[in-house]
């Protein structure tokens, strides 16, 4: 079994991609601007710089610090690594001098828009967070080196601006706990894992142009039918949509468009599990999976499902 499989079929689904620091009443701490002692204490990482002939540090760690303003950074323009992770920051406009950037984690904060910032000036960024802040759409973010961004627990209600000119090099895209109530918008053909738990998602669409895609995570959605779902969708090896409203087998009729890769299902906490046959219905749509829920599909139910697909297939022959 490939590393890929053993990441598929495992029982972690998901929520490891969206764990966040979280700053509780009692730890809130008091706010104040960024000075240059501040800074200092955060430093580390000595490595040399781009022209090879100096050293500078590259990381700082400036978490927990009660920010509310950060323009002393912009100094440091040698920066690679940087957290600012709960503090009060609503401008990050500062880090555009940054332009060695690669990593940035701007968790729990209060930033609203990505107008105004200076992701455009950040080129090499490749790793970005801005879980927890106050976001409602994705205007005005670019990130053409940006494989990874997480911008789980915001407000985020569409998701047009997602388009693969801007993010040609996004393959983890994490948005749990927004307010999307639809999956369109997302033009994104080399991303590999999407997720959208925890939202009011009520349609699919616009996945077909996902063909790489090889995770898909709805749990906790709305989702009363998987229309939608994409022969397109050529990658697809696990999806997730326990805790939604699937009532019957013709509500998931559309997993047999991603019936060939698919090898890893998650349904539990939807109605249709109430029905006596449920694993044998979901087994005769997707013969080749090979865990449904959090129990691998032994051999009697695979055999079970394929002679139940012969007698279909039997039905269907017309009596001469």
């Amino acid at each position: 079994m490939s590393d890929m499989e053993e990441d598929v079929l495992s029982d972690v689904e998901g929520d490891e991609e969206t764990q966040q620091d979280e700053v509780g009443e009692d730890e809130k701490v008091q706010v104040c601007h960024l000075t240059p002692e501040t800074i200092s204490q955060g430093l580390s990482l000595l490595c040399r710089t781009g022209n090879g002939l100096g050293h500078a540090f590259v990381k700082i760690d400036l978490k927990n610090c009660g920010l509310n303003d950060i323009t002393a950074i912009s100094s440091f323009i040698y920066i690679r690594f940087l957290d600012l992770s709960n503090n009060q920051l609503t401008d990050l406009s500062p880090l555009a001098s940054l332009t060695e950037l690669l990593w940035l984690k701007v968790d729990n904060n209060a930033v609203a828009s990505f107008n105004g910032h200076p992701f455009e000036q950040l080129t090499y960024l490749q790793w970005l967070s801005m879980a927890g802040n106050r976001l409602t759409d994705m205007e005005g973010l670019v990130g053409p080196a940006l494989e990874r961004l997480n911008l789980a627990g915001n407000g985020i209600q569409r998701l047009n601006e997602l388009q693969d000119s801007c993010f040609a090099n996004l393959v983890t895209l994490e948005l749990r706990g927004n307010q999307l109530d639809t999956t369109d918008g997302i033009n994104l053909p080399n991303l590999q894992h999407l997720y959208l738990a925890q939202n009011y998602i009520k349609h699919l669409g616009g996945l077909e142009g996902l063909e790489r895609l090889t995770t898909l995570h709805l749990r906790d959605n709305q989702l009363d039918t998987l229309e939608g779902l994409s022969s397109n969708m050529k990658c697809l090896q696990y999806l997730n949509v326990r805790g939604n409203v699937l009532l019957d087998k013709k509500a998931i009729e559309s997993l047999g468009r991603v019936s060939k890769t698919l090898k890893a299902l998650v349904l539990s906490e939807n109605p249709l599990m109430e029905a006596t046959d449920y694993r044998l219905s979901v087994l005769i749509i997707l013969p080749q999976l090979k865990r449904l829920d959090k129990d691998p599909v032994s051999p009697d139910e695979m055999m079970e499902a394929l002679e139940r697909i012969k007698e279909l297939k039997e039905e269907e022959i017309p009596t001469p």
